[in-house]
């Protein structure tokens, strides 16, 4: 009998559920709040929105695709962590505004997203490491420096994607930030290539050509420190998972906290002889 067939049986998909209570539970009742916003935003007539919410709810089965087509196992605390941080990025920063009322939410995001990515990317290296078929091995340095590449790479590409987001489309992924100082050459008279300091600044005053005028209290700084904030961020938690994957690799086995969030290959079931 195929295998497939049978893992989707009731009692096999009952038995995986079982297995993956806590999993299941979270899934359950993050999938409920999103179908619950859904509503109201269809209600609402906010198709923006309702769109969120129907590509959080494709994203929710991110992990279940991945363990198939990867077949790997995802511990409990990795899959927990990225439902979570779904529901936390799409329905929390995107519709309930977090990313706008608490400052520090979009810099806790990208922290835990350079950390999952480093997650993924060592899951990555060591299927490479572990295939008998390829001749392929990577010390536990080495591996854990690949795991943080990787996630980098991810954050970059990131930080393209926004920008090209808010250029093409007008939007504003790339949050601004206010400050009270800078220095730049631009106010160079001399043009000596002479950074020109600006201090204690209170007020700007933008002012466009159809007569509309913007007042903000200091000065505007169009994305470049929020960019170069979210890839520092992404920095310390792939720095930090790669650490804990080099751990797991010296320790394979023996460090429980480690294993909770290294995914693993999936060993073939051994097929049974009697029919």
């Amino acid at each position: 009998m195929g295998g497939r067939r049978k893992y989707l049986r009731p009692k096999a998909l009952a038995a995986e559920i079982r297995k993956n209570r806590k999993t299941f539970i979270v899934w359950t009742v993050l999938r409920i709040l999103v179908l619950g916003v859904a509503v109201r935003s269809a209600f609402a007539h906010q198709w923006e929105r309702l769109f969120t919410c129907i590509l959080t709810l494709v994203l929710f089965l991110a992990p279940t695709f991945v363990e198939k087509q990867l077949r790997i196992k995802l511990p409990t605390a990795l899959e927990i962590t990225v439902l979570i941080f779904i529901f936390c990025a799409e329905v929390l920063g995107e519709i309930a505004c977090f990313y706008i009322k608490y400052p520090l939410w979009d810099t806790m995001l990208h922290t835990v997203n350079g950390f999952l990515f480093a997650a993924f990317g060592f899951c990555l290296a060591d299927l490479l490491n572990e295939n008998q078929h390829i001749r392929f091995r990577l010390s536990p340095n080495f591996l854990a420096l690949t795991a943080f590449c990787f996630s980098m790479t991810i954050g970059i590409f990131w930080e393209f994607f926004e920008f090209s987001m808010d250029h093409l489309f007008a939007l504003d992924m790339q949050k601004d930030t206010v400050l009270t100082a800078f220095q730049s050459v631009k106010l160079d008279p001399t043009k000596q290539n002479i950074p020109i300091p600006v201090r204690e600044i209170t007020r700007t005053v933008i002012e466009t050509a159809d007569g509309g005028q913007y007042i903000i209290d200091g000065y505007l700084d169009i994305g470049l420190t929020d960019t170069l904030k979210d890839l520092f961020v992404n920095f310390i938690g792939a720095a930090v998972f790669s650490c804990i994957g080099r751990i797991y690799v010296r320790q394979r086995g023996k460090n429980r906290f480690a294993a909770a969030f290294i995914p693993v290959v999936e060993q073939p079931e051994a097929s049974s002889s009697e029919e």
